[in-house]
């Protein structure tokens, strides 16, 4: 399948470019998010004294962790994804060849990082004693499928904008960390005004850190609805971006 071996040669192109002249090489994959963890860790536990709400509440650390990593998964690939077709001007002009390739690679070389980043700190997790539930990681690997999808729909239609108006990539930043404090990742939607619980659930991202942490720590988790209105959300999501990269994919020469 071309298309398939051309995404693949774009994703190790990607994941060679990040650890090209590191010493550690891919190594950093696994030490970085660990370092992070030791950090949060101290800022968080012993400077913030910061504790979840409830009598049988989580620690802090492993709450923040199992929502941090994969909302990074999230933020990097739409940062990377968005400026895709604009960083790769040259070969777009000299090649023919399916743009979509540029932004899915994009999206899954920091899907595969991160998550090599998430399993390390879910190893590190119950090696410390955080009683982490085995049997919800196949969960939480699909929880991460489908997270992915929903990037990837978001992406499309992100780095088809980008190409006609550059704002976005500098607008971009602000957005996502606006977008992380309007998640659950830092604080439990219980910790909110009732007033504001619902408006939460318009989040899509939502539902991540609270499936993954339910699977994991047997927090307060979505129903099974949720479950489902969270997947035909993703899928509809992923759709709408295919259909509206490929609308507006003509006319990115014109603009590059």
């Amino acid at each position: 399948m071309p298309v398939l071996r051309l995404a693949l040669h774009f994703i190790r192109r990607d994941l060679r470019n990040r650890y090209l002249g590191s010493f550690s090489g891919g190594l950093w994959a696994l030490l970085q998010p660990l370092a992070q963890l030791a950090v949060y860790s101290f800022v968080f536990v012993y400077v913030f004294k910061a504790k979840v709400p409830g009598s049988d509440a989580p620690g802090y650390v492993p709450f923040l962790a199992l929502a941090l990593w994969p909302w990074n998964a999230f933020a990097e690939g739409l940062s990377r994804a968005t400026t895709a077709i604009q960083d790769n001007a040259a070969l777009i002009q000299k090649v023919a060849m399916p743009r979509e390739v540029l932004i899915f690679a994009a999206v899954a070389a920091s899907f595969l990082v991160q998550g090599i980043g998430f399993l390390a700190i879910i190893v590190a997790l119950f090696a410390f004693g955080v009683p982490i539930d085995p049997f919800g990681i196949p969960l939480v690997a699909l929880a991460y499928v489908q997270l992915f999808a929903l990037a990837l729909g978001i992406a499309f239609v992100f780095a088809a904008v980008q190409v006609f108006v550059r704002d976005l990539s500098a607008a971009l930043p602000q957005l996502l960390m606006i977008w992380m404090f309007a998640s659950p990742v830092f604080y439990a939607r219980e910790s909110l005004p009732e007033a504001y619980r619902s408006w939460m659930a318009l989040n899509p991202f939502t539902h991540y850190p609270e499936f993954i942490r339910g699977a994991l720590l047997h927090t307060p988790a979505p129903s099974l609805a949720g479950d489902a209105i969270a997947l035909a959300s993703s899928l509809a999501v992923l759709a709408i971006g295919w259909v509206v990269f490929r609308r507006l994919d003509p006319h990115f020469e014109n603009f590059l």
